[in-house]
């Protein structure tokens, strides 16, 4: 019943083939060649039509008859990458076809430029002032044009892009939503809206065209606003609906594993990918990072060699092995690569990211800082440069600027501990121990990654003298760092066990105290203190020992901490 609704939904697998094969061929003569892969890998997925059922060539006009001959060579030209001499035999022609490859080709050939001076003149990390000289002048044009109305779905898609190189983002989005519902099968137009939306309140707010191509656009939105659940379960629809084998699908929802640190899952899926497609390069650069994260060199060296003998100029090789580098803590090789990865392209957002993190390994935190910069400039949604922007300035000793850009990451990523735990570090070194407590609180309720939160609310509590909040915490964050089984590994459990051990003491709940001062002693930092704990319990038992108090009444208000049971370290072997 599921399927049929969906089905109908998406209405006839086989009409949406039909459009897909269509905006193939019409973005193949516009040189839009990366809409043109999109929409072929979608219907590479789908089942092939019998020849009677292929759609029809589109139809030839007047005008795009008399501009064939001009449009041939300036393609060709256009496909060498020679776009002045492309845009030089189409000035004059008239067909909307033509129109676009010599706006196009104008456009690229300034983007083309700007981008030999950048690399040329400044290296990677100047700023510089160099700009498109093309834009403005093609602003002009197609201003006037679009108050005509004769701008048909594609041209209007390159204005919008004009108008976001300007910098005028409020009138690219109206722009890029305008040529969307003029040909809404043209991916290129959905994605570049997608990196001018900002929040999902926005999203919602705009008049987009009720088409199949939507549900894609709205996953892939929901994972670049970090709304995992919502992307998973669109992606899940999608694949029922009929585009089980698409590798799109697979790579989008690897990406969005990944993103909410579901690591093996995203190996795996990763893993899949690469048997269907395995000369893809596509996503690659993100794989890397999950080899990264789980210590995985010979996979990342094998995946670096591999990816060198496919396409060794690719942007995403050269971050593949930048990671393998950094992974061998060899982080000038590393950093060497990424800035190679930014010559090919200077708007690559990971290896801006990926290059700051290499200059915090080296200590160069002027360099970091500006890495993080650009590539907040490419995408304001990257928390990992805002995050990253915060821990430079922590290093700099300038709490005010971590918890800007603290605040900045954990907007983008309200339920991530690590961004809570950062702030709360933060409102902790400027005395705002309030604010510092709720957000080790929230941290350890959102799960804490790092298994700290807790800690540092503890210890936060101990040096205001909360006593009961800070036994309450230690008692918790031993808890769960006993139910993961890592204790061996926490160096912290015996700071934990050396102040419950005084606390129980001190409330007289010799029992409690006697078995974390035995706990004390598995642990060499602490064995001394938990033997002299040990004698001082002995030498009151001799006395009548009081009832145990109500440890677990209601805690100070400062901390919405739990109720708890005792703390029972006897089930526990460390």
């Amino acid at each position: 019943m599921k399927m049929a609704a969906l089905c109908s939904e998406f209405g006839d697998l086989a009409q949406i083939k039909k459009q897909l094969i269509s905006v193939i061929s019409l973005c193949k003569e516009r040189g839009l060649l990366h809409s043109a892969k999109w929409a072929s890998e979608l219907a590479f997925a789908l089942d092939p039509l019998p020849k009677d059922e292929l759609p029809p060539a589109p139809p030839f006009t007047e005008e795009d008859a008399q501009d064939l001959d001009a449009l041939t060579l300036a393609k060709s030209y256009f496909d060498l990458k020679e776009y002045d001499r492309a845009a030089y035999f189409l000035k004059g022609c008239c067909s909307q076809k033509a129109y676009f490859l010599y706006m196009y080709s104008r456009y690229l050939s300034g983007e083309k430029k700007k981008d030999d001076e950048t690399v040329d003149s400044l290296g990677p990390l100047e700023k510089g002032q160099v700009r498109n000289e093309a834009l403005r002048e093609l602003r002009v044009e197609l201003s006037r044009k679009h108050c005509a109305r004769e701008l048909d779905g594609f041209t209007l898609y390159l204005y919008g892009v004009v108008l976001r190189k300007l910098d005028l983002l409020k009138e690219a989005v109206e722009v890029f939503v305008e040529a969307i519902q003029v040909l809404p099968l043209h991916w290129g137009a959905w994605l570049e809206l997608s990196n001018l939306i900002t929040n999902i309140e926005m999203l919602k707010s705009l008049s987009l065209p009720d088409c199949w191509i939507k549900d894609f656009f709205m996953a892939h939105m929901y994972t670049e606003l970090q709304m995992i659940k919502e992307a998973l379960q669109k992606y899940q629809n999608l694949i029922e609906a009929g585009f089980s084998k698409s590798t799109y699908i697979i790579s989008q929802i690897a990406v969005a594993y990944h993103n909410i640190r579901d690591i093996d899952q995203a190996l795996a899926l990763f893993n899949q990918l690469r048997e269907q497609d395995p000369y893809r390069i596509d996503n690659m650069d993100t794989f890397s990072n999950l080899l990264y994260v789980k210590s995985m060199k010979p996979e990342l060296s094998y995946l670096a060699h591999n990816l060198v003998e496919i396409d060794k100029y690719r942007v995403e090789t050269c971050c593949v092995i930048g990671n393998y580098y950094s992974l061998r803590s060899q982080h000038e090789k590393a950093a060497l690569y990424f800035q190679r990865a930014l010559k090919l392209n200077p708007r690559c957002l990971g290896a801006w990211t990926l290059m700051g993190h290499e200059y915090m390994e080296m200590k160069n935190t002027s360099a970091a800082i500006q890495a993080y910069r650009h590539a907040i400039e490419v995408n304001k949604r990257d928390y990992r440069a805002w995050y990253g922007l915060g821990q430079t300035y922590e290093i700099l000793k300038m709490p005010f600027y971590c918890l800007y850009y603290y605040r900045k990451a954990h907007q983008l990523r309200p339920n991530d501990s690590r961004m809570l735990v950062a702030l709360g570090e933060s409102y902790e070194k400027l005395s705002q121990q309030v604010e510092a407590k709720k957000c080790y609180w929230r941290a350890y309720s959102v799960g804490d990654v790092e298994k700290m939160a807790l800690l540092k609310l503890a210890k936060l509590h101990e040096q205001l003298n909360e006593s009961d909040d800070a036994a309450q915490c230690y008692m918790l964050y031993i808890q769960d760092i006993f139910s993961c089984g890592e204790q061996l590994e926490h160096a912290e459990v015996s700071t934990a066990l050396r102040y419950l051990g005084q606390y129980y003491f001190k409330n007289k709940l010799y029992d409690e105290a006697s078995l974390c001062a035995q706990r004390c002693c598995d642990y060499n930092d602490a064995r001394e203190e938990g033997k002299a704990l040990l004698r001082q319990i002995s030498q009151v038992r001799d006395q009548v020992e009081t009832p145990s108090a109500d440890l677990f009444a209601p805690l100070s208000n400062n901390t919405p901490v739990r109720r708890v049971s005792p703390l029972n370290l006897i089930s526990f072997t460390p």
